[in-house]
């Protein structure tokens, strides 16, 4: 499988919110099996935006590479088969 031209991000810690250097991104919600649909998010002009399913509040750092979060670990990456 391919990897993601737009990066996925997961909340496992539960956190209210997660710091990323993108501003067009999905949100998978937690790792599978308490993952949601991966939705598609863009901020736009706005530096936060919260998911509609899992509540998270995602905010633009410019600071962050595309695959960085705050806190760490928020990166969802495809599990091998």
């Amino acid at each position: 499988m391919a990897g993601h031209s737009i990066p996925h991000f997961q909340n496992d810690g539960g956190y209210p919110t997660i710091q990323i250097g993108v501003k067009e991104f999905m949100c998978t919600g937690a790792s599978a099996p308490f993952d949601h649909p991966h939705i598609f998010i863009d901020m736009g002009d706005d530096v936060e935006k919260v998911c509609s399913y899992c509540s998270t509040l995602y905010r633009y750092n410019p600071a962050l590479a595309a695959d960085q979060t705050d806190p760490p670990g928020c990166t969802y990456h495809v599990k091998a088969a």
